[in-house]
C-alpha cells in the first residue's frame, strides 16, 4: 500500500521551490495551516526532515529534502507525462536551447548534449555558454530554455532542480605548506592572497564565505578563465578558489599544481537544473530535464 500521495509530492515540490509556506499555499490553492499539516505527516512518514522551517525566514531544505526532492520530481515529470501520452511523442521534435555556467560547461557539456540527443532524436540541440548574469536573462527573454549553473543570480522567476552539491577546491603551489593536507578551512586561508574569478556574483559569494568566519583576504588576481588562475596558483602567484573541479594535477602548462578541498560544509554550493516559471509547460523541457538529472547520476 502507498501512503504518500502525489497531491503531497506536488506540495513538497512547490514548498521547495517558493521557499515559503504561504507562497506555496497560495500557488496550489489551499490554505497555510492544510498545507503545514500535510509536509510534516510527510516528514512524519519519511522519519526524516526535509524543510528547516524558522519564524520569519524563508523555508530551506535539508539535506536530505535536497536529494528527496529531485525523486519526488522525476515522479511528478512521470505522472504528467502517464496523464497525457502524446505528450512524451510531440517532445521529441522541436528546438532545445541549453545554457550552461562558464565554468561548469568543460566539465558537463559533452555528456549532457549526448545525453539530449539521445532522450530527443527528433530535436535541434543547441547550447550557449554564459555567465550568471547572462544565463538569468537570456532564460527569461526565452533564448536559453533551461539551465545548469549554480544557485546564483536567480530570483524567484525561476524553477530550480538540485542536480549535485560541490565542494569548492583551494588550488597552490606543491611545495605550499597546505598543499599536503586532505582538507583546508578557510580560517587557514584567510591570510593568503587569492585568484578569483572576475565574474561578480562568484566575487561576491566566495569573499561572503570569508566574511562567515570574520576574514578578510586580499584579493591578488581577478581571472576570466580557469586554465589562468590554475597557472598563476601553479607558479605561487596566490590561491585560487574554483567549484570547478579538474582532474589535471598540472597547469596547462605543464607546471605541478595541487588542488585541496575546502572542508567547511557551508562553503558547499549546489549545482542546479534551472528554467523559467513561464517556460516549465513546454512539451520538450520534461523529457530534456530528465535526460539531464540522469548525466549526473541521478535517474
Amino acid at each position: 500500500m502507498l501512503y504518500l500521495t502525489l497531491r503531497q509530492f506536488e506540495y513538497v515540490s512547490a514548498v521547495a521551490h517558493s521557499g515559503s509556506l504561504s507562497a506555496a499555499a497560495s500557488q496550489l490553492n489551499v490554505s497555510q495551516p492544510s498545507l503545514s499539516v500535510a509536509i510534516t505527516q510527510v516528514e512524519r512518514r519519511l522519519a526524516r526532515k526535509l524543510f528547516i522551517r524558522r519564524r520569519g525566514a524563508p523555508v530551506e531544505l535539508t539535506d536530505f529534502g535536497r536529494d528527496y526532492l529531485a525523486q519526488v520530481e522525476e515522479i511528478i515529470s512521470l505522472a504528467r507525462q502517464l496523464d497525457d501520452p502524446a505528450r512524451n511523442q510531440r517532445a521529441t521534435a522541436g528546438r532545445l536551447t541549453l545554457g550552461l555556467f562558464e565554468d561548469l560547461a568543460p566539465l558537463h557539456i559533452g555528456r549532457l548534449l549526448n545525453a539530449l540527443r539521445s532522450k530527443l532524436p527528433g530535436a535541434e540541440i543547441r547550447y550557449r555558454i554564459a555567465d550568471f548574469e547572462t544565463l538569468a536573462r537570456d532564460m527569461l527573454q526565452s533564448r536559453i530554455d533551461l539551465a545548469v549553473t549554480f544557485d546564483l543570480g536567480l530570483d524567484a522567476s525561476f524553477l530550480r532542480r538540485p542536480l549535485a552539491s560541490v565542494q569548492p577546491h583551494a588550488l597552490m603551489r606543491v611545495d605550499d605548506p597546505l598543499a599536503g593536507l586532505r582538507q583546508v578551512s578557510l580560517r587557514d586561508l584567510g591570510q593568503r592572497a587569492l585568484i578569483l574569478f572576475e565574474e561578480g556574483l562568484s566575487v561576491r559569494h566566495v569573499l561572503g564565505l570569508f566574511r562567515r568566519i570574520g576574514a578578510e583576504p586580499v584579493v591578488r588576481h581577478r581571472v576570466q578563465a580557469l586554465e589562468v588562475m590554475r597557472s598563476l596558483a601553479a607558479h605561487g602567484d596566490g590561491i585560487g578558489i574554483t567549484y570547478a573541479g579538474s582532474k589535471s594535477s598540472c597547469a596547462y602548462d605543464g607546471t605541478p599544481l595541487a588542488s585541496v578541498p575546502i572542508a567547511e560544509d557551508f562553503a558547499r554550493e549546489p549545482v542546479i537544473l534551472a528554467c523559467p516559471l513561464d517556460g516549465a509547460k513546454s512539451a520538450i523541457l520534461n523529457p530534456a530535464s530528465q535526460a539531464i538529472v540522469e548525466a549526473f547520476g541521478h535517474g
